[in-house]
Parts: C-alpha cells; sequence; structure tokens
C-alpha cells in the first residue's frame, strides 16, 4: 500500500492534548474505570457495607497471566484478606511515611520499591500519590485510593483493601510495621493501573518515579557524563528534581555489597544538595561538593570530606552552617564532586513539571506535552535507514525561542530535553505486546518554511541530515535526551526502528525558556 498521509497529522491521529477544565491536572485528576472515591465511599458508608472492586477483583485474573496466572501453583494457597483481618488495630500510616514502610514481597519489582522509597524522602511529593484522609478508623469502608500520572494525564485510582496473603502474611510489598498498610495498598493500586501485580514484574526505578511526579527522567554513564554535569545537578535541585545515581556491581549479585570506602555497589543512593565551599588553604580556587543518602540510614562514606574528615576544620564556622554539616552515623554525607565522579557509575535526574510544583521561587522548566500514534501504512515509517517511509512519521514543530540565562562559555543557544514515552506496552504485555525500539531525530526547518505548518515531504529527508538525534533506539518505555541549540525552528521525529509497528506514544519537550511545539 502506497504511503500517502491524508491531511497534516494522518486524520488528526495526532494531536496536541487539550486540557478541559483542567480535567487531568493534579487537582482535578481523571477517574480510573470512572470510579469516584468519594462518592463511592459515602454509598457505602450508608449501606453500612465493605466495598468490593469488581473492576479489580480478589480473583486470580489480578494476580497475573503467566507465573500468578491460573496454572501456577503460586496462586492456589493465596488468600485475599483485608487488614482487619490479618492483624488487630491496623493502621494506615504509622509515624509517618518512611523507607522502613517498604519491604519486598515475593513479586520482582525492587524497581517500584526503591521509587516509592526516595518518594519518602518528599513528603509534598508523597501525599500527592498517597492522599492522606484515609484510615481504617474513621470513616472506613474498605476502600482506598492512590494519583499516578500516566502519559500526560494525572489519574486517581480507587482499590479495595483485599490483599493476597499466605499463611496470614502479606504476599507482595508490606512494612516493617505488621499493623502498616499504605505501601501494599499503594502497589496493589498501582497493580490495578497495569491490569494485574505479575505487569508489574521487572521495570526501571525511574519509570515509577515518572509516574509518581510527572517528570522526566535524564540517566548519565560517569565515564560519559557531559562537561557540565555537575551544573546540570544544580540547576536539578533547584528546580525541586529528585535525583539518585548508584554503583553498577560487576558481580550480579543478590545482596549489596560494601566497599572498603563504606560505599555500597548494586544501591541505590539519594542526591540531596550540591554545593561549593572555599577551604582556607585553597587560595583561589572553590571546591566543589555532593551530599548524599544512603536510604538504609547508616553506613556512610569514610573518605575525604566524610563526616569526621579533616577536611572540615579548614572551614569556617559560617561555610560548616551553610553545608549543614553535622557528625551523626545517620545514611547522610558530603564527597567531592571528583571523588562522587569516580566512585558512582551512573545518575539519574527526575526534573519535575510545574504542575509538581507550586512554590513560585523554584526554576520551572516550560513543558510541551504531544500525544500521537504510529499507524500501519500510514505514520509507522520506522527510521532513517527506511528513507522511503521515514518521511511518513508523526512530525512535530518546536519553535526555540530564547536562549539560556547563563550559557556555558562555548555552548550558547537553548537548553531543552526531549522525552519519547511508548504507551501501554506494560498492560498489554499479558497479550504478547513487547517494548518497540524507539527513538527521534530533530532537523533544523529552513527560514523560508518558517511558521507553514505542512508536513515536511521525502526530499527534505534526504537531502538534509539531522541537527541532532537520541544516542541510540532502544527498546525502553522511554528515551530521553538533553540538548542545546540555536533559537529557530526545528522539526522533530519520534519512530520506531522498524516501519509497519503499531503503537501510541506521547512526545514531551523540556526547556529552560518558553518554547512552543505543535
Amino acid at each position: 500500500m502506497p504511503y500517502t498521509p491524508s491531511g497534516f497529522f494522518c486524520d488528526r491521529l495526532i494531536r496536541e492534548r487539550e486540557r478541559r477544565d483542567g480535567e487531568g491536572s493534579l487537582n482535578k485528576p481523571l477517574r480510573f474505570n470512572g470510579q469516584d472515591f468519594n462518592v463511592l465511599r459515602q454509598e457505602y458508608l450508608q449501606r453500612k457495607n465493605l466495598f468490593e472492586d469488581d473492576s479489580f477483583p480478589a480473583t486470580v485474573e489480578s494476580l497475573g497471566f503467566k507465573e500468578l496466572g491460573h496454572k501456577s501453583n503460586k496462586v492456589k494457597n493465596i488468600v485475599w484478606k483485608r487488614p482487619k483481618e490479618i492483624c488487630e488495630n491496623p493502621q494506615f500510616i504509622v509515624g509517618g511515611a518512611s523507607r522502613t514502610d517498604i519491604c519486598q514481597g515475593d513479586l520482582g519489582d525492587c524497581w517500584l520499591l526503591a521509587a516509592i522509597a526516595c518518594l519518602t524522602l518528599n513528603e509534598k511529593l508523597l501525599y500527592r500519590v498517597v492522599p492522606q484522609e484515609q484510615s481504617f478508623s474513621e470513616g472506613y469502608a474498605g476502600i482506598f485510593h492512590f494519583q499516578f500520572w500516566r502519559y500526560g494525564d494525572w489519574v486517581d485510582v480507587v482499590i479495595d483493601d483485599r490483599i493476597p496473603t499466605f499463611n496470614n502474611q502479606l504476599v507482595f510489598t508490606k512494612s516493617a510495621e505488621r499493623n502498616e498498610f499504605w505501601s501494599a495498598l499503594l502497589e496493589k493500586a498501582y497493580a490495578k493501573l497495569h491490569g494485574s501485580y505479575e505487569a508489574l514484574k521487572g521495570g526501571n526505578t525511574t519509570e515509577a518515579m515518572e509516574d509518581f511526579t510527572g517528570g522526566v527522567t535524564e540517566f548519565y554513564e560517569m565515564k560519559e557524563a557531559p562537561k557540565e554535569l555537575y551544573k546540570i545537578m544544580k540547576k536539578a535541585l533547584e528546580r525541586g528534581s529528585l535525583m539518585g545515581c548508584s554503583i553498577d556491581s560487576l558481580v550480579p549479585a543478590r545482596f549489596e555489597t560494601r566497599t572498603v570506602t563504606g560505599l555500597v555497589k548494586g544501591h541505590a543512593y539519594s542526591v540531596t544538595a550540591v554545593e561549593e565551599c572555599k577551604p582556607s588553604q585553597h587560595k583561589e580556587s572553590k571546591v566543589r561538593l555532593v551530599r548524599l543518602r544512603n536510604p538504609w540510614g547508616q553506613v556512610e562514606w569514610n573518605g575525604p570530606w566524610s563526616d569526621n574528615s579533616k577536611e572540615w576544620a579548614t572551614l569556617s564556622k559560617a561555610e560548616k552552617e551553610k553545608l549543614q554539616h553535622q557528625s551523626a552515623e545517620d545514611g547522610e554525607f558530603w564527597m567531592s564532586f571528583e571523588d562522587f565522579k569516580k566512585n558512582y557509575t551512573k545518575i539519574e535526574i527526575c526534573n519535575l513539571t510545574p504542575d509538581a510544583l507550586e512554590d513560585d521561587k523554584i526554576h520551572k522548566w516550560t513543558v510541551s506535552v504531544n500525544e500521537g500514534r504510529w499507524v500501519r501504512g500510514c505514520s509507522a515509517g520506522g527510521c532513517r535507514n527506511y528513507p522511503d517511509t521515514f518521511w511518513t512519521n508523526p512530525q512535530y514543530r518546536l519553535r526555540l525561542l530564547e536562549e539560556d540565562d547563563d550559557p556555558e562559555e562555548n555552548d550558547v543557544g537553548c537548553t531543552f530535553v526531549v522525552a519519547l514515552m511508548q504507551k501501554n506496552r506494560r498492560k498489554e504485555r499479558k497479550m504478547g505486546a513487547n517494548l518497540f525500539t524507539i527513538g527521534f531525530a530533530i532537523y533544523e526547518v529552513p527560514k523560508e518554511m518558517h511558521g507553514n505548518k505542512q508536513h515536511m515531504q521525502k526530499d527534505f529527508f534526504l537531502f538534509n541530515s539531522s541537527k541532532a538525534r537520541c544516542k541510540s533506539y532502544i527498546n525502553l518505555r522511554e528515551v530521553t535526551q538533553r540538548f542545546c541549540l540555536s533559537p529557530g525552528e526545528y522539526v522533530i521525529v519520534p519512530s520506531t526502528y522498524e516501519p509497519h509497528q503499531e503503537g501510541e506514544f506521547i512526545l514531551r519537550v523540556f526547556s529552560e525558556k518558553k518554547n512552543t511545539s505543535e
């Protein structure tokens, strides 16, 4: 069949998302499956009945489809119970939500739990995902709800509180406190969002981090980190971004291994501050420092700039106060930026969107969100290796209007991050769906075509090379990359690697200054 995109955007399959009365925003989330938490709770309180969720029933279908499916021996002795049947005096949250409330059960979803643990470090963000006005006493009707970001919209997911147990113990996530249930119920709501508990098996921490914040994640391998990494980290923290780092373990061990310097391999840390200080013996130069937190709440770095190291004696009292230096075995410690780069192998930065941050003092990204799909015979053109069909892919115009406030000496231009995310592949896994290999390329639009909304034709791509592109096509849920280009007009072409592959996606552009994307 010949490729003839009908109209500019393939019969309007591609569209800029519209917000009706703020629907899908944090303050007015979409109701998942059309269920309204407040209406349902009131109804069941009046009935004096406990809520049973027909859309995610206490059956094998909600557990899984293969390893946790009908034919699996694992599910035979699983009994769904409400917290009041499991223990006396169940509580939603005991003494604040913290990382010790998250203990992994018999499900390979440590990626999700690591993200929940990271979320507990930021109460404001945590209580958006985990609404606080919930309990097992006042207004209890066996119903709870949680909020997640999903492909450009916030959704409110309602569940009943029947949880899978074996011998009266929780099968999946549990808290260190036997009578605390917020983390188990959050996991259940996330399982419902994706169709089953088994759908959560295997993943990447940043996937859940984005679903909890609506942010976009950048990965950096330390050995390939950009020269301005320190500046990127500093700006990220100023914007309220969540930041994690880790040390790859060459031997895939089941347990984390501690090194002689006190750092742990195969373990996730949070970055909590990035600062500069001026020791008295340094005439000119400042020392760049990074503060990290081990989520265990103990086990710290013991090298230079560690809690009791001699380097602190070279600082004035005012400098120490600025850095909030304290000697305590609390899992938090400072190290030099150079030592940080030498010891850690990767860093992940989850940049938050403006609607996740209300504080005007925080420097925010400008974000544009576009939805689209690849349709066989219409807009599924594959990558640049397929010149006959590449031009039929969806195309997005991007206008970069202003340069950054503080460009690097040789790096004048507009900084922006492009994030291409494929939709629904985890949910469709039980139908055999795997992640596509995806990526994107960015082309500069000639001046004479500025403002012209026409779909770029085959010849344009044959005679013009891309101005920038993602580092590689990869089978991840999301591919992201940071760029710095001169102000102007560009076209972004998202695609699967192979042509003829059908799927939906969202394309987000985060920029330091205003951009328009359509």
